[in-house]
This record gives structure tokens, sequence and C-alpha cells, in this order.
């Protein structure tokens, strides 16, 4: 193939995914995070597709190579200029997109606040049930599993941090506070969220962060910021995946640096509960959430 040949065929396959993307989100407006393939992955040849039919039975979203924003907006008559960027789970295989991800949207838009589901970077899936594919390793060699996520971090760390940037550079269009983004993330998503708020600059790191039963061993750590940057931390003490202990960790580093934090451990719940409805306790997170979001100004209108 010559080289006129390929810039034509990556033309090509830009177009037909922007113009796939911007047809499928119908009310809620998907943006691109890069202008043309993001850095790092200007290589990678899968494309993003959706599964139904997968060992969990729940919409996975899988093989992420162009990062995207889905736009959330809450009816004018109640939003209240906060924002908060969410980072679905999913092992960096897939991303948990309707309860990590579109249904806390909407519950997040139920009270006033902007949300951006972020789809981030994810690892190839050789077949298409990227949970079944990925479940060996993730119950049996967790150092395996390290190594293999190792490489996409980094690549989803930059889409977090981007993401942020992007929010607070787009402010006003989106009639929101540029002191008031937050960023929510579940289970690998709470690693992206981690490791953003660990790397960022001041102008693409959030003011707030919520984190779900975290996977901090994949975290990028360099240096607890500064300035104060309040955490909502909440897990299952039956978590099935051992990560109790990873948000009591990320806990007591947060209290140690004198920053804001509060921790919730529910007795039940597992991993993945998301916004689900189990009948337990854990159901109530998103009222005790509102709760904080109030003590700290995050849930009412300013000025």
């Amino acid at each position: 193939m010559n080289s006129k040949s390929f810039t034509g065929s990556i033309f090509l396959l830009l177009f037909s995914f922007f113009a796939v993307q911007f047809s499928m989100a119908q009310d809620h407006a998907v943006i691109p995070l890069y202008k043309g393939m993001a850095p790092g992955s200007e290589n990678w040849k899968y494309a993003e597709k959706t599964s139904t039919k997968n060992m969990l039975n729940i919409n996975l979203v899988y093989n992420v190579s162009m990062p995207t924003l889905t736009v959330f907006l809450p009816d004018k008559n109640i939003a209240n200029g906060c924002s908060v960027i969410i980072a679905p789970g999913g092992g960096f295989h897939d991303l948990t997109i309707d309860r990590e991800g579109y249904e806390v949207a909407k519950f997040l838009n139920a009270n006033g606040i902007t949300a951006f589901v972020l789809k981030y970077r994810l690892l190839e899936s050789k077949t298409d049930d990227p949970f079944k594919e990925m479940l060996p390793t993730l119950m049996g060699d967790r150092k395996k599993m390290n190594d293999e996520m190792a490489p996409v971090i980094p690549l989803a760390m930059n889409d977090g941090i981007e993401a942020v940037r992007y929010v607070r550079s787009h402010a006003q269009e989106f009639h929101i506070e540029k002191n008031r983004i937050g960023f929510m993330g579940f289970s690998a998503g709470a690693t992206v969220t981690m490791s953003v708020v660990y790397n960022a600059d001041s102008a693409s790191r959030p003011d707030f962060i919520v984190q779900f039963y975290t996977y901090s061993a994949g975290v990028i750590t360099n240096k607890i910021p500064t300035q104060k940057i309040p955490a909502f931390i909440v897990v299952a003490g039956d978590d099935q995946f051992g990560l109790t202990p990873n948000s009591i960790d990320i806990y007591n580093v947060w209290k140690s640096a004198n920053q804001p934090a509060e921790l919730h451990i529910y007795e039940k719940g597992g991993h993945g509960f998301g916004v689900g409805k189990q009948n337990l306790p854990v159901d109530h997170w998103p009222e005790v959430f509102m709760e904080w979001m109030k003590s700290h100004g995050y849930a009412a209108k300013q000025g």
C-alpha cells in the first residue's frame, strides 16, 4: 500500500468511527479526546466493540483504542454547576458501561450534576467475551495480570488527564464551574482516577475524587497534590477480588497527607455493585455520597 492509500485508509477509519459515535449518541454528545489517533497507540489496529452476550450477561464495551467522553447534561432547572467524569471498571479489558457508567451519569444528572462517561484505552481482547478471557488471570496469577495491564495503564491515565483538561477548558460551554470538577472511578476506573490525581498538573487535576473498590496495585504514583482534594471512598467487605484493604490504604495515605477523606466499608455488596440494587445497605451509597457532596459545597448552585 502506498503512502496516499494508507493516509486515505486512516482518514476513512477515523471518519467512520466518529460518524458512528455521533450517530449512536443521539441525546448524548460523544466527544473524541484527541484529534486523530491517540498518542502512544497510533499503531493499534483494533476497533471498539460492544458485547451483550458474555459471561456476565451485561453490556460491555471493549477494544477501546480511541478514547471519548459521553456527555450527560442535567435539566437546566436543577443544574448546579458541578460536574463529574466517570471511569467505569473492567480490569482494563472491558468497560462495565451501564452500571458503572451511564446509569451513574443519570443518577448524577437527577441531582443537578453534569456527567461525562470516559471510555479510556483498553487491552485488546482476542475473543468476543473479554471478561471470560480475563477471568483465569484475574482469579489466579495477579503478577501476570499486573504485567499484562502495565503497558495500557499509562495510556488510560493520560486519557483521564486529557478528559479533565477538556472539561475544564470547555466549562463555559457546558455551564459548569472550573473549580468543581470531580473524577469518579470503579475498580480499574478507580486505578485511572488515582493515577490521574497523582500525576496531573493544576489544569488537569480534578477538584475531588470518588473511589469504588479500587485496584491500587496498578496505580501510577507520583506525589500527593498539595491542594486539597477531598476523597470519597466506598468498598464492600466481601469484595470477591480482595480489594477491601486497597481502599483502606488509600484512606490512610490521604489522611496522613492531611487531605480530606471519607471511607465507607459495607459488610456485603461484593465487587462491581455500581448503582445496582441488591436489597443491602450498600444500595444506599448514592444518598450517602450526596450528603458528602453537600458537605463540601458540590451539590448546590454557587453565587
